[in-house]
């Protein structure tokens, strides 16, 4: 008999991170997620099919019902005889050089805040986040996103925040979470080895 989560109700991503978290407990067998909204039933049924697992989607009148079905026979048909190992993939730099995500002021800030939260849940962590600009009053006082960035710190994540940025808007002295980088810093990561990702 499948887990069922009653995710009806709930924001993105918090339906894809209840399914991800039952699923690691259960490497093997099935789980079922109750969702009353389209795109969480394709967020979720995405998530499933990535993680090596057969989907089931079922109309039942007051929403869906996603049934992901995961095992040893599973995974090994998904990968098919002889099939090579993947190589491991370069670690991840995200560079941050605004307090938002996208023109919307409001709208931005609400989905940086989301988008950090949900990045402690990835099951890649970036190696590094790089903060330019107004991106350093996410990793200062009075910043709502200092608890994310804590975890993400302590999870073994580099917090880099540009000092001539701090200076710049006044917030010397006000960093609380990772530490003061410099532009070669920066440039020696965006160059390097690292594959980067640009939020703005």
């Amino acid at each position: 008999m499948a887990e069922t989560i009653d995710c009806r109700g709930l924001a993105c991503p918090e339906p894809v991170l209840r399914v991800k978290a039952a699923l690691g407990a259960a490497p093997a067998g099935a789980v079922s997620v109750r969702v009353d909204d389209p795109a969480a039933r394709e967020n979720v049924r995405r998530f499933a099919e990535s993680q090596g697992c057969a989907v089931d989607v079922r109309d039942d009148g007051a929403g869906w019902l996603v049934t992901a079905v995961r095992g040893g026979a599973c995974a090994e048909a998904l990968a098919g005889p002889g099939a090579a190992a993947t190589p491991e993939p370069a670690a991840t730099a995200v560079l941050i050089a605004s307090d938002g995500l996208g023109p919307e002021p409001e709208l931005g800030k609400i989905l940086l805040r989301a988008f950090l939260n949900t990045l402690g849940q990835a099951s890649r962590r970036p190696a590094k986040l790089l903060f330019l600009n107004r991106g350093v009053f996410l990793t200062t006082e009075g910043s709502e996103a200092l608890e994310a960035l804590a975890e993400l710190e302590r999870g073994g994540t580099e917090i880099l925040s540009c000092g001539t940025c701090l200076e710049f808007l006044g917030k010397k002295g006000a960093l609380r979470v990772g530490k003061v980088s410099n532009m070669y810093d920066t440039v020696e990561t965006l160059t390097g080895s690292y594959r980067v990702v640009s939020l703005s």
